[in-house]
């Protein structure tokens, strides 16, 4: 094994958004993990933030972007890329070459603007640079007088098209090899078991790991105790006839979660979800034009669906597309559905981004409904400090407030948070994908996580793992 390469952090580090990381082959070249968008209080070590985007770090070196999944937090800055002189390829999956496009669309617009003309560059561009890679197929990334880079992306089990990036460096001395060390990216590792895709095994061999710790210091409900505990969340709030908020991220969660709702409404049709309202007759309404772009993607993607997703459709059920689903267009109609929700208090559940209230189309609804103590907001994924989200997790208990757009709304709505439906990893999870690999790692740095957690995970590790050198990830 060669010594350990030399790993930079551009974001990711001491936050859980802006995921961007570097490994260098050498001073003349290396290539970058991930360039994503910094959320709440979250900034990287040159400054830039939720409100200043930008690449404030050398690029000229780069010979390659690997994207482990397509989450804003991860690719968010991708724009500002290539904006900076960034003509190398963008390796990512297959599955992901197909969402990626979608997902710039809109960044483009939060970057720069609504400005036609740089979203047609943006993804002109994007097309002749991204190469979708087959999972398990190793692809030259760099090389340099002194060796090469060479990456191979592994099913991840976070999103569609997730993928946590196994690099092997190889040096050489005198034209001969001198040794050879792998580097695991874990991206966002999902949890076993989650809906329509296929849970991640740990690699073969790590000699250094870089690891994410969103809940690193939680453990979630397996899947049956969340699908009943969705069901009692949605029973209770709507037994008072009220709207149940869910803000959800466009790719990911929303269809996880419409998933798990079909199987609700498929196994209890003729069970009451609240007051003369069976759960065959809920209304479920899907607010996000990129949220319906990202599903039927999701839809011609069915190979890459689990066995039991697989089954489900061959069996005549359509898991992403079942009879109570309204999905909403334009913004016009979205405005009118805000309004007649407000004033009819009609019972259904709708699921809107951005997942952590801190833009998108669920704000509109949250400024309705919020003061109406008939809603409910169910919360089903991370709260980042700094955003709306959190500050509805945590205020909306004490009868508190949220500030939207500038302004204060009282929540008089009932709060839930249901962990076992994050799409992340739990501590569990992550520490079994450590001790699962089977020529284990030297080291593991930990990533994209809250302090508290890392060093909960951190002393985990150190326990079940000993012999192996556990780090927190600085910028």
């Amino acid at each position: 094994m060669i010594e350990s390469p030399k790993i930079l952090h551009h974001g990711g580090a001491e936050g859980v958004t802006g995921s961007c990381h570097e490994l260098r082959l050498d001073d003349d070249a290396g290539i970058l993990i991930d360039c994503g968008l910094f959320q709440g209080g979250d900034k990287s070590p040159g400054g830039a933030d939720a409100s200043r985007l930008g690449v404030d770090f050398p690029i000229a070196h780069l010979k390659a972007l690997v994207v482990t999944h397509v989450h804003i937090d991860h690719v968010g800055r991708l724009p500002q890329l290539l904006a900076s002189g960034f003509e190398g390829p963008i390796y990512c999956s297959e599955p992901s070459a197909l969402l990626l496009p979608l997902v710039l669309e809109d960044a483009v617009k939060i970057g720069f603007g609504r400005k036609s003309s740089l979203t047609k560059e943006v993804l002109e561009r994007l097309e002749k640079q991204v190469v979708g890679l087959p999972y398990g197929q190793w692809q030259r990334a760099a090389e340099a007088a002194g060796g090469e880079l060479d990456v191979k992306l592994q099913p991840a089990g976070h999103i569609f098209g997730s993928a946590y990036v196994e690099c092997r460096l190889r040096r050489r001395s005198e034209g001969r090899s001198a040794g050879e060390h792998r580097v695991v990216f874990s991206g966002d590792l999902g949890a076993p078991y989650a809906p329509l895709l296929p849970s991640p095994r740990s690699p073969y061999r790590a000699d250094t790991v870089v690891m994410e710790s969103t809940y690193g210091d939680r453990m979630h409900e397996n899947r049956k105790e969340r699908r009943l505990r969705l069901m009692a969340v949605v029973e209770r709030a709507l037994s008072d006839r009220g709207v149940v908020l869910v803000p959800a991220f466009s790719i990911g969660r929303t269809q996880e979660l419409l998933y798990e709702l079909e199987d609700l409404i498929h196994r209890y049709r003729q069970r009451p979800a609240s007051r003369d309202l069976p759960w065959g007759e809920l209304e479920v309404i899907v607010d996000s034009p990129l949220a319906s772009r990202f599903t039927e993607v999701y839809r011609q993607l069915v190979p890459y669906w689990d066995k039991e997703a697989r089954h489900r459709k061959e069996s005549g059920r359509h898991p992403l597309t079942f009879t109570q689903l309204t999905t909403i267009g334009n913004h016009r109609e979205h405005l009118a559905t805000v309004q007649r929700l407000k004033k009819t208090g009609h019972p259904c559940i709708v699921v809107a981004a951005s997942g952590m209230c801190s833009g998108g189309r669920i704000v509109n609804y949250l400024k309705a409904l919020l003061g109406d103590p008939r809603t409910d907001v169910l919360f089903v994924g991370y709260q980042a400090f700094g955003t709306p989200g959190r500050d509805i997790q945590r205020y909306g208990p004490e009868g508190g407030y949220v500030v939207l757009d500038r302004n204060r709304y009282p929540i008089r709505a009932g709060v839930h948070t249901i962990g076992g439906y994050s799409a992340h990893a739990d501590q569990g999870n992550l520490v079994n994908f450590v001790r699962r690999i089977r020529h284990r790692p030297s080291r593991v740095i930990l990533i994209h996580g809250d302090e508290e957690a890392k060093a909960a995970l951190k002393a985990r590790l150190q326990a079940e793992c000993p012999g192996t050198e556990v780090l927190v990830g600085r910028s």
